[in-house]
């Protein structure tokens, strides 16, 4: 077996590690997940899957990180500004997406509290896509919007929007529609945005 093979194969095995990780924080929470349940979820011994991820908390940054490159397609969001209809896109993926919702918004309570080894993540998360969604409303309106915010203003706004729409979503997800709430949302930015 090459070594691309051998790369490739293991990468296959921690994403799958990942995946069945984000089932497991999602049911428990991630103080009330373990090791050795996600280990069981895929077949390995906690050792083994210590083989992949040396510890909780480099299971966690790799939870983490699967989340970004699905939100993001993989690519790096601060290159450019996504457009709005991407961002909507990211809303409506989500819709569809229960288990990774689960686990980042657990991730995301759970963050605040003292010591906990995503606090860091984030806090330079949240700076990170403030900045980059400043620009893509900077993109789509200008230095001001219709609503006479600027981007800069609106930013924090319509991320506390989406993470709050994520948590009343995850309530209720037979029967709360969470893109129509956020397509409401971006039309009080600009009302004569499609509905």
């Amino acid at each position: 077996m090459t070594s691309t093979q051998h790369s490739a194969r293991g990468q296959a095995r921690r994403d799958e590690i990942v995946r069945a990780a984000i089932e497991v924080i999602a049911e428990r929470g991630y103080r009330g997940a373990s090791l050795a349940a996600v280990a069981e979820k895929v077949g390995l011994t906690q050792q083994g899957l210590l083989h992949y991820f040396p510890s909780k908390e480099a299971l966690l940054i790799g939870v983490i990180q699967f989340r970004e490159r699905t939100d993001t397609g993989g690519r790096d969001t601060t290159a450019e500004p996504m457009t709005m209809a991407a961002t909507m896109g990211v809303v409506e993926a989500n819709a569809h997406r229960e288990a990774i919702v689960r686990t980042f918004s657990a991730l995301l309570g759970e963050s605040v509290t003292e010591d906990h080894p995503a606090a860091e993540y984030f806090r330079l998360r949240y700076r990170r896509v403030r900045v980059a969604l400043a620009a893509t409303l900077r993109q789509e309106w200008g230095d001001r919007l219709p609503s006479g915010l600027t981007p800069e203003e609106a930013a924090p706004l319509v991320i506390a929007i989406m993470d709050g729409l994520q948590f009343q979503w995850l309530h209720e997800p037979e029967s709360f529609d969470m893109p129509a709430a956020f397509r409401a949302f971006v039309r009080l930015l600009d009302p004569k945005a499609a509905p």
